[in-house]
């Protein structure tokens, strides 16, 4: 029976429970948070929820109980306050991590870890630090990246071309973040190539319309925000399908962020690329050719992340 383990049960690692419930993912889940009162009550809430679903123990507790964990979701952290930067949320968000990371390594030594917590991409590469530092190779730790994003640009491709969203293939890369890539030059409709795709069927593609999806793409979080204060449904089920790779080691390609040791000139730097992640976490980085004008963006979007590291390191 696979265990998981969510450390941190606001929105985020709440709906995480609750699509790998819904789906059937793992025998046993446990939620672990700083307000114990929170988990208890987000378990017992999915627990109820159970016999409309997949057979699957919900729990809470502390990190003792992540014993035997072969995955663990970490989801906690903190929000920016009003008139905060974000080195100083990152410094707070860093300090969190520093002693949560080898409580969950104590008891989940063997487990892959996967960072839902924002900004995700040096979140994973602090907690790959942080885990390196009790023997645990990098390859284990790995963060939802532009899952997400990578999925939101399918769903919109599906739409412009009528064609369902699981056989449109695009990616998304680099920073989850204003600087993340959309890789327009490698999106295929089946086998076809997209252009190809849109002039044989008579669909239109043009500057604009690719501006527009790139937008709904890139500001997809603004705006959801601006509408409910928070995304959660998305990210939740993007967790669930990592943690499914993971448990039945399917050597699925999907664009999560992992450490990289040079990408585009940047060297050790952590971001989003097409990785294989199976049942020991990110088996691979798969080659990933790109235009000239895609290449540059991903240098700009990896230079950001590796000056925000530097920075943060610096104020440590």
């Amino acid at each position: 029976m696979s265990k998981i383990g969510i450390v941190g049960t606001g929105m985020v690692g709440a709906t995480a429970a609750y699509a790998l419930a819904m789906r059937g993912i793992g025998g046993e889940l446990v939620l672990v948070d700083k307000n114990q009162v929170r988990a208890k009550a987000e378990a017992a809430d999915i627990l109820h929820a159970v016999p409309f679903a997949h057979p699957i123990r919900v729990t809470s507790g502390d990190y003792p109980n992540l014993a035997g964990s072969r995955v663990v979701i970490i989801a906690a952290g903190v929000g920016q306050k009003p008139g905060e930067t974000r080195l100083q949320l990152l410094e707070r968000n860093a300090a969190i991590f520093k002693s949560m990371i080898p409580a969950v390594l104590k008891y989940a030594p063997e487990a892959v870890l996967v960072v839902a917590t924002n900004p995700v991409d040096i979140m994973t590469h602090l907690t790959a630090q942080c885990a390196a530092e009790f023997g645990v190779p990098a390859t284990r730790v790995f963060g939802s990246g532009t899952t997400l994003d990578t999925a939101r640009f399918r769903a919109l491709l599906s739409n412009l071309v009528g064609v369902a969203a699981n056989n449109v293939h695009g990616y998304v890369i680099g920073e989850h973040g204003d600087s993340e890539v959309l890789v327009w030059s490698r999106v295929t409709v089946g086998a076809i190539p997209l252009e190809d795709f849109c002039r044989t069927q008579n669909i239109e593609l043009n500057d604009t319309i690719r501006q527009e999806i790139d937008q709904q793409v890139r500001r997809a979080a603004y705006t959801i925000i601006a509408g409910k204060g928070a995304t959660y449904y998305g990210i939740g089920s993007a967790l669930a399908r990592i943690v499914s790779a993971i448990l039945d080691d399917q050597r699925a390609v999907l664009t999560v962020c992992s450490l990289v040791a040079q990408v585009a000139g940047v060297r050790d730097v952590t971001l989003a690329l097409p990785h294989m992640v199976g049942g020991q976490g990110v088996l691979g980085t798969l080659p990933l050719p790109l235009s000239p004008t895609e290449e540059s963006a991903l240098q700009a979007s990896a230079k950001i992340i590796r000056t925000a590291i530097d920075e943060l390191q610096k104020a440590g």
